[in-house]
């Protein structure tokens, strides 16, 4: 079950996958519109995870999108307003840290994986000479304090992510 939405604006584009629709792409009969899959039971409903990508220049002009993205994928998932600004601020952080390294022109590319409970946000951009923000840094130990838990490593082609994972702490139940 995939679901994708690209919107093209200054080299931007927006990926989602979620489940709900036929697994085939199917059309209910007679709207036209995508029929729906079989109801989640409770236990599929925990193990789901949303997936949201977002693509962007690499310039700190575009940092807004990301911050408000952030914030409505938080929200989604009943985190409270100080966990939501935590996270605009962690990934406002975390994106400074790859700006300076990454190549001119290239795009910054954030994922979202939003589970029952949990954010994880990994944020990649192509560098020429990629370094591992330090961990022993006032920087660092801010995003620690923000996020949760914070990880950067270098992939292939010298792409350079630094991956959030925040756990809502509040209940959702009443």
């Amino acid at each position: 079950m995939r679901e994708e939405t690209t919107t093209s604006a200054a080299s931007t584009a927006v990926t989602g996958a979620a489940g709900g629709l036929a697994a085939d792409g199917a059309s209910a009969p007679g709207t036209g519109q995508p029929a729906a899959a079989a109801p989640a039971t409770p236990a599929e409903r925990r193990e789901a995870q949303d997936r949201v990508t977002v693509r962007l220049p690499a310039e700190g002009a575009y940092l807004s999108v990301l911050r408000t993205a952030t914030a409505g994928l938080a929200a989604r998932l009943d985190f409270t307003l100080d966990e939501i600004e935590d996270l605009r601020i962690a990934v406002d952080e975390a994106c400074a840290m790859l700006l300076s390294q990454a190549v001119p022109g290239a795009n910054l590319e954030c994922s979202f994986t939003l589970g029952p409970d949990v954010m994880t946000i990994a944020v990649s951009v192509p560098c020429l000479d990629p370094q591992q923000p330090a961990s022993d840094t006032f920087a660092w130990t801010v995003l620690t304090a923000l996020a949760g838990s914070v990880d950067a490593h270098v992939g292939p082609d010298d792409l350079l992510t630094i991956v959030l994972r925040k756990t809502r702490e509040s209940s959702g139940s009443v």
